[in-house]
This record gives structure tokens, sequence and C-alpha cells, in this order.
């Protein structure tokens, strides 16, 4: 039920209503209410409440697809803990393309430097876990367990424990081979429909890696909420391979339909006669699509085409696909008339898709980022200050913040160990002994 009053949205949930809100394990007379303000400011405050705010993760992960399923969990509230080896997570000193993993999936979490391999790293990590809601890893098959850290083994200590496993197959006779994103997109099929015949080419993001995370936070809330029906947690595992087979399975049904593969994105047969890149007076290059018939009828009154909007053998859209080889050259001549900003103008004025070609250091002044919030002010491990997209979504009209800047290496370790308990000496004997790494300490 939703009210106004004094300016104020009021929502009143319950505990089956939306499947983010979950926060306590015994949710038998729970109900939440939430206030926000009716105000310009598209960004949640640090003091409101956020959906996962009562969920504690602990995160064994490292590149891409691990932490961006925590990043996730930690943008809508979750306190996230990353244990980290002596020295640091890895993915921290990596260069060249690499160099913004870390930056920019292990925001809002909180660092912890544990020797793992050592008894009592083990029986602190073990201790971490046993008061967790979720856990997230992403190493290889078998590789938790030899650490004694496999769901079976910290089940017994915690019965409500979701352990996600982000991994590069899901069951089958893969499922012990390595795999990187980019193994995913040459054997799922990406790889040739992004790249030119016989030059496949992965696409220009880690995709798979952040889609196979994304999987991963869906599989953990359906876990989330399927423990307030059975008072158990579960195992749940998200892979590379599968989601990248989820993304072609659009091509696999064009197939059954058209009676043949699909083609490379690059040489496809369009499904509409404009739909393409086009250069502009000034140099520069704006894709411009014309999806319906409607919206035909729209473009050429906007760019005079009177002979094509009289034409009746181009009126329905796969007419128009057959005439490509006549249109195109025609809009092409047209477009080389007006320089880049003007032609977006009127393609905006008329309400058609178009785009600029940008690149990603064009997104750090995009004036639709800066204004909406979509853009956020996070200082990274080398002292740097710099804007960083935020979560891609909207709750009650508003976005999600930084609350916690990305973390240094065992930044966190003391204030984490006394929050589970040990006694100042106890972390003093802990770091003396090499068992953790305190950021402090170390500098």
């Amino acid at each position: 039920m939703s009210l106004v009053q004094n300016n104020l949205v009021c929502i009143k949930l319950t505990c089956i209503d939306l499947l983010v809100y979950h926060s306590y394990k015994d949710m038998s007379d729970f109900k939440l209410t939430y206030y926000f303000p009716l105000t310009e400011n598209t960004a949640m405050s640090q003091t409101e409440q956020l959906p996962l705010s009562h969920i504690k993760v602990v995160e064994f992960s490292h590149m891409v697809m691990g932490p961006s399923a925590s990043a996730i969990l930690a943008d809508l509230g979750a306190d996230v803990i990353k244990i980290e080896p002596i020295g640091g997570d890895n993915t921290r000193r990596l260069r060249g393309s690499g160099a913004g993993y870390f930056a920019m999936y292990n925001r809002n979490k909180r660092s912890i430097c544990i020797d793992l391999k050592s008894k009592q790293g083990n029986r602190l990590a073990k201790q971490l876990i046993t008061g967790a809601d979720v856990l997230i890893e992403n190493f290889r098959p078998g590789a938790m367990d030899k650490l004694g850290f496999g769901y079976a083994d910290l089940a017994e200590d915690n019965e409500q424990l979701i352990y996600c496993s982000t991994r590069g197959f899901l069951n089958g006779p893969y499922e012990h081979r390595t795999a990187l994103d980019e193994v995913a997109q040459m054997m799922g099929g990406l790889a040739f429909m992004t790249g030119l015949p016989n030059r496949p080419m992965r696409a220009g993001a880690s995709v798979i890696d952040v889609m196979g995370g994304m999987f991963g936070v869906i599989a953990i809330l359906a876990a989330i909420e399927m423990r307030q029906l059975t008072g158990k947690g579960q195992q749940v595992t998200s892979s590379l391979f599968e989601s990248t087979v989820f993304l072609m399975g659009q091509h696999m049904a064009q197939q059954v339909v058209m009676g043949e593969p699909a083609k490379p994105m690059s040489i496809r047969t369009s499904a509409w006669a404009i739909y393409d890149i086009f250069n502009t007076k000034d140099d520069q290059q704006v894709f411009v699509a014309v999806v319906s018939d409607t919206q035909w009828v729209v473009f050429c009154e906007e760019f005079e085409l009177t002979e094509f909007s009289k034409d009746v053998s181009l009126k329905a859209n796969n007419d128009r696909v057959n005439h490509r080889d006549t249109i195109l050259p025609a809009v092409q001549k047209i477009f080389l008339t007006l320089d880049k900003s003007e032609l977006m103008d009127r393609l905006e004025k008329c309400g058609l898709p178009f785009a600029g070609v940008g690149s990603p250091s064009d997104l750090f002044s995009d004036p639709h980022l800066l204004e909406s919030g979509g853009l956020l002010d996070i200082t990274v491990p080398n002292g740097e200050t710099t804007k960083l997209p935020g979560l891609p979504i909207q709750m009650s009209g508003k976005r999600f913040n930084i609350r916690k800047d990305v973390p240094l290496q065992g930044e966190h370790t003391v204030e984490i160990l006394e929050s589970a308990g040990f006694t100042d000496k106890e972390i003093a004997e802990l770091i003396q002994d090499g068992i953790i790494e305190d950021l402090n300490a170390s500098s």
C-alpha cells in the first residue's frame, strides 16, 4: 500500500511482497515501512534504509565475476566482508585491460587479509562465515573444499548459509575446466557473432563475467526468499558458459525460425531497412534506427524523403529491408550535409532511436549521467578521486550511492575482528604471528 502524506511517500511492505526485503531470518511477523522524501535529489542519502542492510556477506573471490556479484549486493546495502590473502588480492596489481577491475567491483566493501592456509587463519575465517547470511566464491571446483570451506562443511555450523559459487560451467562434462570470460565467449558463440567472418572477436567489456555475477545475485535473492519458507540456506551456482548460451538463445531460435544458422552481426541480414552507422558532414558518426512503419513515416517527413514516403512498395518493414541497397545511399547522402549535433537534434526532436558513437572516456562528461547521479564520486586505492558508474537501477526514483570507497588491503581487519568479539591482545597476537594483515600496523 502506498500513501502520500506531508510530502512523503509511505510504502508498507510485508515479508512476501518483494524478494529483496528479507532482512531477518525470523520473518513470522515482519513489516517494514520506507519513507522517501519527494525531492529532486535522485541519490539515496547515507542514512536511508537500504534493501539488504541486514544481510551479511563473506566474499572469497577475485577478478570480476565473484566481485561483481558481491558489489551488487553491497550497493544494495549488504555488509560485504572481502577476505583477501596476506598481501592483498592479486587483482589489485593487474595492469592494462585489467587495471580497472578492482576499482570498479569492490566499492562499499570491507577488507580483511587472512592467511587461510594457517590453522589460526582458517578458524578465524570460519568464525566470520558462521555469522554470515551469504558466502560468495569463484575458485576452481574443489579449491574451497581443500580449505575446509566447502558448502557441506560450512552448512553444519550455519544451516541458514546461502553459498554462491560463481563458476566457469554448471554441472556436466565441462564442470572441472578452467574458464575465463573470453573462454566462454569463444565457446558459446558470442565471439563468433561479434566479429567478422573467420575473425571471432570478444565483446569490448567483461560482459559474461558481469552477467554471470548478476545471475549469481538473482540466485542468491531467490535462495534468501526460499529460506523464509524452509528456514534453511542452500548452495547456488552461476556460470560463464551457460550465461553466454543464454545470450545466444535468440540466435539459436533464429536458426529454427529462418531455417539457416545466424550470421555474425557484422554481416547479418538486418531486420530493418535503416539500422546502421552513418557518417556526418563533420566526419563524425551516428547510429540511426527506424524500426517500425510508424517511425518510417516520421523519418521520411523529417528528412523530406517524399519519393520514399509515396512509394507503396516501401510501406511495410519487410519490403523496405529488400530495398536497403536503394534506401541507405540516399539516407547517407542527406546525412553528409548535416553536422553530428544538427542530425542528432533533429532525430531527438522527432523521437527516433539514435546514438553518437562514443568511447568510455566520453562517459565521464556525459550530461545525462552527471545530472541523474549515474556517476558516483569515489576514491580508488591509489588515492585518486574519480567518478565511476553506479548500479543501473532506481528504487522510488532514487539511485544507490557510495557508502565506502574501494578498500585498501586489510583496511578493516581490526574493525571486523573487534566486531566479531576479538580483544586487542588477541588481534595484536594475530598480527604478530602473520595470521592477519592490518593496514595501520604495516604502514
